[in-house]
Parts: C-alpha cells; sequence; structure tokens
C-alpha cells in the first residue's frame, strides 16, 4: 500500500529534575548543597533511510515520544542525558507544523537528519542556588518540558521524469518497456492507483529514473479523480514527459488532451510549467494515429518537438529516450520551497516578543493565568518544597502578575488557575 501523506504527533524528551541533597561525610562539618541538576531529554531527530519508498509505517504508529533526562543524583552528580530518538523517513518527506503550515524540513539524501523538537534542559540541583544569605537552600527545579507538535508529513518521489497524461494513454507500459519496473497494466482507466518507479538506461549507457504518475483528468488539481492524491509528486521531478494517445480510439481529441493536462498542471503550480516537457505521440501502431498526428501538429505549430512511438511494438524508443537523457542532464534542479520558507533555526531578526502571561475569567469566576513563560516556569517548580514555591510566588510578583490580577478585581480567596492547577488569591 502506497502512503504519501499522514499526520503524527511528535514530542521530545523532558529534561530530568534537579535535586535536592546535602553532603553528610563524617568529617566534613557543615557540608553544604550537593543536589546535582537533571540530564536532558532526548531530541527527536528525522533520518533519511533510502530503503523505504512510503510512509506506510506511519499508518500505524502516529505517537513518537523520545525519552525524558535522567534525574540529578546526590555528590552533585548530573542526571544523564538522553540520546536523539531517530525517525527514519523516506527520500523525499517534507516535514509540516500543522498548527502554522510551516515548513520544518524538506529531507531529500539519504542519512539527511533534522531536529524536528528538542528536548528540555534538565532542571538545576539545589548546590546551583547556593548564596551567602542562604548557603542551604531547599530549591531545585523540575526539568523543562520538551517540545511537541502535531506534524504533517508529505511524500514526493523522487525522480528525474515524470510520465503525465490522460488515463490509459500508456504511461505505464512506456515505463514498463524501457525499466525494469512492473506496474499494473490493464484495459480499463485508473488502473494506477500509485507512483511506480523505474530506473531507465539509454543505448549509450545513460541512466535516470522515471516516475508513472496516475492519470489526470480535467478538475483534478481540485480534487476531481485521482490525480489530485498524486500531483505533488510530479513537483520533484527535472522533465516532464507527456504521453498523448495519438489514435483517438475512446472518442478524444489529442490536442484538447494535451491543452487539459497543462492547464491542470498550470492550476495545480505554476511553477511546473517551467520545467522542459517531451511531447510523446503514443498507439502510433493503430491506424488512425498518423492521420490524427499530422492534425496535431497543425494545431501546436511546427516548433515542437514531439516524438512518435509505439510502446508496444518499442518503435521509436532509442531516440525518445536519448533526448529525454539530454533534458534531464541540462537542466537544474527545482527547488521545492525558497529557502524562507523552510524554518530556520539560526535567523538572527528581531521578532516582537510573546507577552509572557494573560489573564482571563472563567465560567465559574475563577481567574486563567495562561502563557508559555509562565506555564514553563510553572512546570518546572517543585511544590513540595516551601523554598521552591516561595521562589515561584517571587517570580510571578517580578512578571506583575500579583498587580494584573488586582486590575483584574481579584479579591482576598479569589480562585486562580494555572492549566490544571488551582491557587487561592491572597492579599
Amino acid at each position: 500500500m502506497f502512503v504519501d501523506k499522514v499526520k503524527i504527533y511528535v514530542k521530545a524528551g523532558d529534561g530530568g529534575n534537579g535535586m535536592v541533597a546535602y553532603r553528610r561525610e563524617k568529617y566534613v562539618p557543615d557540608g553544604g548543597p550537593a543536589g546535582g541538576d537533571g540530564g536532558k531529554g532526548a531530541d527527536v531527530v528525522f533520518i533519511v533511510d533510502e530503503g523505504l519508498r512510503t510512509l506506510m509505517d506511519f499508518r500505524y504508529q502516529r505517537h513518537f515520544k523520545a525519552e525524558r533526562g535522567e534525574n540529578g543524583r546526590p555528590k552533585n552528580q548530573h542526571g544523564k542525558s538522553r540520546d536523539d530518538m531517530l525517525v527514519k523517513v523516506p527520500p523525499g518527506t517534507t516535514v509540516i507544523d500543522e498548527e502554522s503550515g510551516k515548513i520544518i524540513a524538506d529531507l531529500t539524501e539519504h542519512g539527511q537528519k533534522a531536529v524536528i523538537v528538542n528536548g528540555g534542559r534538565g532542571g538545576r540541583g539545589n548546590s546551583r542556588f547556593a548564596t551567602p544569605a542562604n548557603p542551604a537552600p531547599e530549591i531545585a527545579e523540575n526539568g523543562q518540558p520538551g517540545q511537541e507538535r502535531n506534524l504533517i508529513l508529505e511524500l514526493k518521489v523522487l525522480a528525474d521524469v515524470g510520465l503525465v497524461g490522460f488515463p490509459s494513454v500508456g504511461k505505464s507500459t512506456l515505463l514498463s518497456v524501457v525499466s525494469s519496473a512492473r506496474p499494473k497494466i490493464a484495459d480499463y482507466h485508473f488502473t494506477t492507483l500509485s507512483p511506480n518507479l523505474g530506473v531507465v538506461e539509454t543505448d549509450d549507457q545513460r541512466s535516470f529514473v522515471m516516475a508513472d504518475l496516475p492519470g489526470l483528468i480535467e478538475g483534478a488539481h481540485s480534487g476531481v479523480g485521482l490525480g489530485h492524491q498524486f500531483l505533488r509528486h510530479i513537483e520533484r521531478t527535472r522533465v516532464i514527459v507527456h504521453v498523448i494517445d495519438m489514435s483517438g480510439l475512446e472518442g478524444r481529441d489529442p490536442y484538447e488532451d494535451y491543452l487539459t493536462i497543462n492547464k491542470e498542471l498550470k492550476e495545480y503550480n505554476l511553477r511546473l510549467t517551467e520545467r522542459p516537457q517531451v511531447i510523446v505521440a503514443n498507439k502510433m501502431d493503430l491506424t488512425t494515429s498518423e492521420e490524427n498526428l499530422e492534425e496535431f501538429r497543425k494545431k501546436i505549430g511546427n516548433d515542437a518537438d514531439i516524438f512518435p512511438i509505439s510502446a508496444v511494438t518499442k518503435a521509436g524508443l532509442n531516440s525518445l529516450l536519448r533526448t529525454i537523457a539530454d533534458k534531464v542532464e541540462t537542466t537544474p534542479e527545482f527547488p521545492l520551497y525558497e529557502e524562507e520558507q523552510i524554518e530556520q533555526r539560526v535567523v538572527y531578526k528581531f521578532n516582537k516578543r510573546e507577552d509572557p502571561f494573560t489573564i482571563s475569567r472563567d465560567d465559574d469566576g475563577a481567574f486563567i493565568i495562561e502563557g508559555h513563560e509562565i506555564e514553563t516556569i510553572f512546570k518546572m517548580t517543585n511544590f513540595d518544597r516551601e523554598d521552591s514555591v516561595r521562589r515561584f510566588s517571587r517570580k510571578m510578583r517580578h512578571m506583575g502578575i500579583d498587580e494584573a490580577l488586582r486590575d483584574r478585581g481579584a479579591e482576598d480567596g479569589d480562585t486562580v488557575r494555572i492549566l490544571n492547577y488551582e491557587f487561592e488569591f491572597v492579599e
């Protein structure tokens, strides 16, 4: 089964918790704090494996959760940081953030890696918080939560040449006679239900990869037929081979077919018109084909390079394959995405800082505090330790949350909610 689009969830590992501990050795009086830091959580890293051809594995495993870092230990021993979680993807995989629609990575080469979500740093142990004023702190941080994302994975097959055309024009037959690929061939429309790849070798020992794409019909770019599911696969090709049934036995006009398919390619992605296109007049072994080809040439103009072939009898294939190989060699790769479209991890630019918190009112009258910064601080606070609770209260005060709650009308005894936890507002 060929799967080329899936939705998955990934979560990097949380950092390990810091520890509250003290030196307790026989001849070391007043040993002081000795709690170690937690280890870093594992990143989730996608890596390209050229042995994969489909996203089928992601149909059965949609959730990927990396290991959390090890907690800190006594004697100032740091917890162990976790190794990256490697997730294998086929070449040609595009990784998209579902929420923002941004392209996180475009993975095309074997062994290429991309960090998709970063693991959280380990929480600090109590030895990090020792000061002259507080030489024995009871404070330790919990680990920072790892990043999490909902992703869309799209597979766009890697091929130098893409065969396009209406159903039953002979694309699968052509691929089967010029390569070792064995696509399904039958006398009905939409026989091909997934792209087929084959390595083609010319008579002068040059080679390229050819993809037979499922038949397009009018309206494919907007979801008609099967073509809309597979149009994305032509985006990576350098050369488009447009196969036309020149016999006209199905009652269609070859010239109208040519215009319709080109219109669909243009409507789907204007940049597809930049690629060189080779026109193949197939089924020339049938009686009506010569007359239709002459009419086709008149309509399209004498400048167009048309290759009359018969995929069944193999007539005209050598010159066609040599021409395709020439075009593949002289045509540069077309980048799928501009650099600014792909999420850059090292880009220095001014971004307006997100508000550290927002306050709203729930239906039951409770005050709701939200925001990435305050929620992260909350998750990293160990509420089992009195010193940690006081530190969290000071941070809230310094961020201006206490004052903001008073401005919103909070009074002594009112309920304040952060995530799923409730507190009492105290003046």
